[in-house]
């Protein structure tokens, strides 16, 4: 089966069995205006799925994804991530912005060896909104693997880079809106946040564990 060919039958498979499950849910998310309560910045990774890990239905979370889950800093390259800030929050009036990382992330990798971003210049561009979060790394001993420090590191940092946005930075004055960082472990399906007050992420509880 050619890859086309595969979606095709995801589609097939997404109207015989999982609309019919949830077709209350759909009618409801196109017959009125959305309304997310949470703006998630993901990496673009094919193996991260913002909707299935937090069982978010149609209309709850709006998401925007792209390589490493970068917010660059206001003004420094205004583009999609900057748009869909600021439309999220001045717009949608989202209560809740999350930055999530992961596991096993390929732009994490690139900049700890940037030799394999020779024939990607673009990017490479792109990456240097996470040069300081690597900065941070070396710096900041964690105890982790590196890998694992700049992950968190760099969700931290683009945290810090969200708050530069004046629709984000008015947003949280007038407390209309919080900022979380968390880290998708893919292999274990644990999602950590972090914790301001001790300065550490903590996996998400669950009953019984």
């Amino acid at each position: 089966m050619d890859v086309r060919q595969r979606l095709i039958e995801g589609i097939r498979r997404f109207r015989t069995e999982v609309y019919p499950e949830r077709r209350d849910a759909y009618i409801k998310a196109e017959s009125e205006p959305q309304r997310p309560h949470t703006l998630i910045v993901a990496c673009a990774d094919s193996r991260i799925d913002p909707g299935m890990i937090t069982q978010s239905d149609p209309g709850e979370i709006f998401v925007t994804r792209n390589i490493g889950n970068m917010v660059p800093t206001y003004g420094e390259m205004l583009g999609g991530v900057s748009a869909v800030l600021e439309y999220a929050v001045a717009a949608l009036k989202v209560q809740h912005l999350v930055i999530c990382g992961h596991t096993d992330c390929g732009a994490m990798k690139a900049l700890v060896n940037p030799e394999q971003l020779e024939r990607m210049p673009t990017v490479r561009r792109w990456l240097r909104n996470a040069e300081a979060a690597m900065s941070v790394a070396r710096e900041v001993d964690t105890h982790d693997d590196f890998l694992t420090n700049l992950t968190r590191q760099n969700v931290l940092m683009q945290m810090t880079h969200a708050k530069t946005h004046p629709s984000v930075a008015g947003a949280i004055a007038r407390g209309e809106l919080i900022i979380s960082g968390w880290v998708y472990e893919i292999g274990s399906g644990n999602v950590l946040v972090y914790d301001e007050a001790i300065h550490a992420f903590k996996p998400v509880v669950i009953d019984g564990e």
